[in-house]
């Protein structure tokens, strides 16, 4: 049997800064993108655009 490839891209979670628990998930390719993620995103829990940072899938 052939061996497995690992998987080039990983999951990962964006947490609203505004601290409502709200999340996007999206999917990160580490190898093109070694840093962390930051995205200006609709929250609709506060009704406004705020800061979204990476966080691990738990």
């Amino acid at each position: 049997m052939g061996d497995k490839k690992k998987q080039a891209t990983m999951f990962i979670r964006l947490v609203s800064a505004a601290g409502t628990g709200f999340f996007y998930v999206k999917r990160k390719n580490p190898r093109r993108i070694p840093t962390k993620l930051e995205f200006w995103k609709y929250d609709p829990r506060v009704n406004r655009h705020v800061l979204f940072t990476e966080a691990k899938m738990k």
